[in-house]
C-alpha cells in the first residue's frame, strides 16, 4: 500500500479548484475527478451507498422499485465505480435491486459490503459478530449480488455497550483473514472501530478501508481519519449530512452550512459533502438516496468549490 504523504488542506483546496472543468453539465464524475485507492482499486472520490434503496427503516421493498433501479443505473451512467451495500439492507432489497440495476457488473465497478450485523423477524438489528456468522454474512452478499467476489468487505464493530462478550477482536480479524485468504473478497474493511482497534489490526494485517461516523458536525472518529491518511488507506464516513434516521439532518440546517449554500448558490448538501472532500484526500464518500434528482445533487458535490471564507465558517462550525 503506498504511503499518503500529508499535505496542507490550503494544497489540497487548490489542486480541488482545478478539476471544476472535468465536471459534466449534470453533475455527473468524470474521468479527470480525484480518485484514491480502494485496496486494490482506484475509485472516484463520490461513490453511491444503497442503504436508502429498501423501504422505510431500511426495511424491506422500496418505495418506488422502478425509480430505485432507475437510480441505481443512473449513478453507474453518471460515472460512479464505488457502490457500498449490505445483506441487512432490507433484508437483501438492497442488494437483489443492484444485481437486477447492474447484473453483469461493469468491469470497473467496485462493490464492497459489510458483514456483523442482521436483522430478526420483525426487522429489528441485531449481532452477527462470531466468526461462523461473518462467514456466513460474506455468503449471503456473495449470492444476493451475484458475484464471485467482493472487493472489500468491512467487519462492523457494534458500540462497546451490544457487543458479543463471547468473541473478541482478533478472533473476527482471524475469520476477516481467512475469508480473503479464500478469494472470496479482495480485502478486509473495518467500521464503527476506534483508533486502538485500527492500529490493532493494521498490525495484523492489511485494511483497505475504514468505515466511521463522521461529518461537519461529528468529528469523533478524526483521530482514526488522520491515522488512515497517514497510511495511504481510505476513510469511508457514514452519515456524512448527518444521521439516516430521525427527519431532517440538524447538519443541514446549520448557519455555517445554510449561509455557505446561499452565497455560493449550491445546496446544504452539497456544501457537507464539499468540506469532506476538501477536509483529506482519502476521503470517499458514499451518499446514498432513492430519489434520481438527489442522486445529481450528490454527485454534483463533486464540482463545488469551497474558498477560503467558507472553509473557515464550516471548520468553525459546532453542533
Amino acid at each position: 500500500m503506498p504511503v499518503l504523504i500529508p499535505e496542507t488542506r490550503n494544497s489540497h483546496q487548490q489542486r480541488r479548484a482545478t478539476r471544476r472543468q472535468g465536471q459534466g453539465e449534470t453533475g455527473g464524475v468524470t474521468g479527470d475527478m480525484e480518485t484514491f485507492p480502494l485496496g486494490r482499486h482506484r475509485v472516484r472520490r463520490i461513490g453511491f451507498g444503497a442503504m436508502q434503496l429498501p423501504g422505510p427503516g431500511v426495511l424491506g421493498p422500496p418505495r418506488d422499485r422502478d425509480e430505485a433501479l432507475k437510480v441505481v443505473r443512473r449513478a453507474v451512467e453518471l460515472g460512479v465505480d464505488h457502490i457500498d451495500t449490505a445483506q441487512f439492507y432490507g433484508p437483501n432489497v438492497a442488494n437483489e435491486l443492484l444485481a437486477e440495476a447492474l447484473y453483469p457488473y461493469p468491469a470497473e465497478l467496485v462493490l464492497v459490503s459489510k458483514v456483523g450485523a442482521a436483522r430478526d423477524g420483525h426487522g429489528g438489528w441485531i449481532s452477527a459478530q462470531r466468526p461462523a456468522q461473518l462467514r456466513a454474512g460474506v455468503l449471503e452478499n456473495l449470492a444476493t449480488l451475484r458475484a464471485d467476489q467482493l472487493a472489500a468487505v468491512n467487519l462492523r464493530r457494534l458500540d462497546a455497550g451490544h457487543r458479543d462478550p463471547g468473541v473478541s477482536f482478533d478472533e473476527q480479524l482471524d475469520a476477516m483473514i481467512s475469508i480473503r485468504d479464500e478469494g472470496l473478497i479482495g480485502g478486509i474493511g473495518l467500521s464503527n472501530v476506534t483508533l486502538e482497534e485500527f492500529e490493532h489490526a493494521v498490525g495484523r494485517t492489511e485494511v483497505v478501508c475504514v468505515q466511521n461516523s463522521f461529518n461537519l458536525l461529528d468529528r469523533a472518529a478524526q483521530p482514526v481519519l488522520s491515522a488512515c491518511r497517514q497510511r495511504g488507506i481510505a476513510f469511508v464516513p457514514y452519515f456524512p449530512i448527518g444521521s439516516a434516521f430521525g427527519g431532517q439532518s440538524a447538519l443541514l440546517g446549520h448557519p455555517a452550512v445554510a449561509q455557505t449554500a446561499g452565497r455560493l448558490a449550491a445546496t446544504p448538501v452539497q456544501v457537507a459533502l464539499a468540506w469532506l472532500l476538501a477536509l483529506a484526500p482519502n476521503i470517499l464518500l458514499i451518499p446514498g438516496t432513492s430519489s434520481l434528482a438527489h442522486l445529481e445533487e450528490n454527485l454534483a458535490a463533486g464540482s463545488v468549490t469551497l474558498d477560503a471564507k467558507a472553509l473557515a465558517a464550516l471548520d468553525a462550525a459546532t453542533g
